[in-house]
């Protein structure tokens, strides 16, 4: 064999193996290491955060809005309740492309401009993963074909909830109120607070007592844990915390009383308002005309707002709160009584009326109402029985407005009355300083002659005239008017503002008054007590919308029906023990006594035939448990 053959050396073979084997084993064990402590960092150390993270494409927390509380009349009549409507939602994390998603969903239902563009305003302002409305009250047909093309509706879903509805539509339109969609303007002024109470919900009340007890009504909200798949729709609920719902409102309004003033109003714009003397319970509250409050639950359309916004009767505004109005003569009861307790005059004092008044030294002739004068021995009783504005005239010149203006203000007058409905108006009592104030000038006697008679700078709403006439009906206790009679079956106690001091003779005298009024030969009010088996007091006015120069002569048919005379009537009944007061206001209704006091004899037929049990101030019923809301001024002087 050749001296260069070399054999094979087993040994260093053995020896590379055996080496690269330990650096194989050693690279393996360190990748299993780095493999072992990534596992541990994933599994042990970051377990929780990982796994919330993982939790979070499957689980969301939703809200659960509470149900609105409800709302009933005195009898327990339904008034506010809510009802099941269904709503087309989209979760926009959910939805690939929007538009597409959008235009097909037109196809299937009924989509509006006005739709779509709130939805694309609700969007800016809605947290990751809410559902968005973009449709409510969808019918079973729309429904049905939602749920035949769901497969290519990812991230769209057909929500049922509850929303309000009111039974009785136009009747307590102006009272109950109505919630609606919360806007731009309102989220802004959300608290944090706010914001959660507000999770789930889309509505808000808006006016009347929907409004005035919002955080009561509105409850507080709840939570679930639900689990989703891919497309976003609900799996199961993993977790649930109920939500509260709100507080029932027990009003002290009567539907049948109400449903009997907005008939005896008739096709009239105007007010009717009914007070429980007792309490100061508001049992009816009619501003007519009305709308139908359920056109704005879920959003009213353009057409619809604008029928309502552009009515020359302004069906929208409340003329009980916020008609400023002339009160005229239905302010000579209490001026009467004023100048009792002032002293100006008494039970005996007597004036002469020719027909017109004239203040010494000053050539202004005050015409009265009745041309020819009402007679020569004209006392309280006859000058508030035959509304004699010559009687008050006098008084008033020997009195002074600081005295009127404090008797008008402890008799609710010039200020707000404090009733628990919101946008409340406070009319307007002049005085010595505001006169100067408004208008730079100092207070004339004439203007105390126009303050006694309700004209001039005075304006009162229908319910200060009502508060008033209760107030004289129970002989100077003065209520704060109340809607609001319980509150989850817990009565709200009557609140006393304050009491009026005058000697019983004076009552007394006020009361035979305004008794005269209606029963007397010469009464304007006769119509207010005709066929009745008990006693009304009342007192009639007139207030002319278009000023008459002097000397001139009203002519009621050489003026637009919209210039003619408003009617005012204030009474109580009965007279022996006042249980109810009312005022009514027909606007361009011309006669106080003619027009407007029928309203209220109709009013207290009602509610006076009813029995004694039927009137008392809380029924013993209990609520049923809920399933799973510029001032129109009239420039005007007054006839007496």
């Amino acid at each position: 064999m050749s001296e260069n053959l070399r054999f094979k050396d087993h040994h260093t073979e053995q020896r590379l193996f055996r080496n690269r084997m330990l650096v194989a084993i050693f690279g393996v064990v360190a990748l299993l290491g780095v493999l072992v402590a990534r596992l541990y960092n994933l599994q042990v150390v970051n377990y929780e955060d990982y796994r919330t993270q993982s939790d979070q494409n499957r689980i969301q927390v939703r809200p659960v809005p509470p149900t609105r509380g409800l709302i009933y009349d005195r009898n327990g009549e339904m008034l506010a309740d809510n009802r099941a409507s269904y709503t087309l939602s989209v979760v926009r994390e959910r939805v690939k492309d929007l538009d597409a998603t959008i235009e097909l969903l037109g196809h299937l239902v009924q989509l509006e401009d006005s739709d779509v563009e709130k939805f694309n305003r609700r969007l800016q302002r809605r947290r990751p993963f809410e559902p968005v409305p973009l449709r409510y009250r969808l019918s079973e047909e729309e429904i049905a074909r939602i749920s035949v093309n769901e497969f290519h509706l990812p991230g769209v879903s057909v929500e049922a909830e509850l929303v309000r509805y009111y039974p009785e539509s136009k009747l307590f339109a102006h009272s109950v109120g109505y919630v609606g969609r919360i806007n731009e303007r309102e989220l802004s002024n959300f608290s944090e607070e706010d914001v959660r109470r507000y999770r789930g919900t889309q509505s808000i009340g808006k006016v009347g007592l929907e409004r005035s007890y919002e955080d009561l009504l509105l409850g507080e909200v709840g939570y679930e844990n639900v689990e989703t798949n891919a497309r976003g729709r609900v799996l199961r609920v993993l977790e649930r915390h109920d939500p509260k719902p709100g507080s029932e409102l027990t009003l002290h309004l009567d539907t049948r009383l109400q449903q009997v003033a907005t008939e005896a109003l008739g096709d009239n714009r105007g007010a009717v308002v009914a007070i429980d003397v007792k309490t100061g319970g508001v049992l009816a509250f009619v501003s007519q005309p009305s709308f139908d409050p359920n056109l704005f639950v879920t959003g009213i359309s353009f057409k619809d707002y604008s029928a309502l916004r552009d009515s020359l009767d302004v069906p929208l505004f409340n003329r009980v709160v916020q008609g400023q109005y002339p009160p005229g003569s239905t302010l000579k009861p209490m001026m009467g009584l004023g100048g009792l307790a002032a002293g100006v005059i008494s039970g005996e004092t007597e004036v002469a009326d020719p027909g017109y008044y004239k203040l010494p030294n000053d050539t202004r002739i005050y015409r009265d109402w009745k041309r020819w004068g009402h007679g020569k021995h004209i006392d309280l009783i006859e000058g508030l029985a035959q509304s004699c504005d010559v009687f008050f005239w006098d008084m008033a010149a020997r009195w002074n407005i600081d005295g009127m203006h404090d008797v008008a203000t402890r008799f609710g007058l010039g200020e707000k009355t404090g009733i628990d409905l919101p946008r409340e108006y406070p009319g307007l009592f002049p005085s010595r300083a505001w006169k100067r104030g408004a208008r730079g000038v100092p207070w004339f006697p004439g203007d105390s002659l126009n303050a006694v008679l309700g004209q001039g700078f005075v304006l009162a709403t229908p319910l200060q005239l009502a508060v008033m006439t209760a107030t004289i009906a129970n002989r100077g206790t003065h209520y704060r008017p109340q809607m609001v009679m319980a509150i989850d079956g817990v009565e709200q106690p009557p609140e006393v503002l304050h009491h009026v001091d005058a000697r019983p003779e004076h009552w007394d005298l006020v009361f035979e008054g305004m008794e005269a009024v209606v029963y007397s030969a010469h009464g304007t009010g006769k119509k207010a007590g005709a066929g009745l088996d008990f006693k009304v007091a009342g007192k009639s006015g007139t207030a002319q919308v278009v000023g008459i120069a002097q000397g001139e002569k009203y002519d009621s048919e050489a003026l637009k029906e919209r210039h003619r005379d408003h009617a005012l009537f204030v009474a109580f009944a009965p007279v022996d023990d006042p249980q109810i007061a009312v005022s009514v206001l027909v606007e361009n209704g011309e006669g106080g006594g003619r027009v407007a006091a029928p309203v209220a004899r109709e009013v207290f037929f009602d509610w006076m035939s009813r029995p004694l049990e039927n009137t008392a101030s809380l029924q013993s019923w209990r609520p049923p448990m809920a399933v799973t809301g510029s001032a129109y001024v009239q420039e005007a002087h007054i006839r007496g």
